[in-house]
């Protein structure tokens, strides 16, 4: 499993990436989907949602089980995937590309976000 290196980690298994215009794009790690199973549902924050870093703000439901969604860092949505909510197995498919989760205007980013060589280990614990 690669974890792409411009990408910053979270211990629940959530991606971030940079900050463009103050938007980061958030998703869930290959790791993650692959241990979830095939996604069948995705309740994502809406837009306007605040979400505050390490909180629930959404779940995603799989032939396997349930699981929480955290938000990496604080801020405002301003966008969810709608490609995911209509095809929810895109967080399997790709998780880096196509199946990304919500954007956020980040209003505060945690200090413990993991590179992708640290996350890599953290995952392979």
């Amino acid at each position: 499993m690669s974890n792409p290196q411009q990408l910053r980690y979270s211990k629940e298994h959530e991606w971030l990436s940079d900050a463009e215009n103050g938007v980061s794009t958030v998703g869930i790690t290959e790791f993650a989907a692959s241990a979830l199973g095939d996604v069948v549902y995705a309740q994502l924050p809406q837009v306007g949602d605040t979400v505050i870093a390490g909180e629930t703000c959404g779940e995603l439901e799989s032939t396997k089980s349930v699981s929480d969604l955290y938000s990496p860092v604080s801020g405002e949505v301003t966008e969810a995937n709608q490609n995911v909510v209509d095809d929810p197995s895109l967080v399997n498919s790709a998780p880096f590309e196509g199946g990304w989760l919500f954007k956020v205007r980040v209003s505060e980013e945690p200090k413990d976000l993991l590179s992708a060589d640290e996350y890599s280990a953290f995952s392979s614990s």
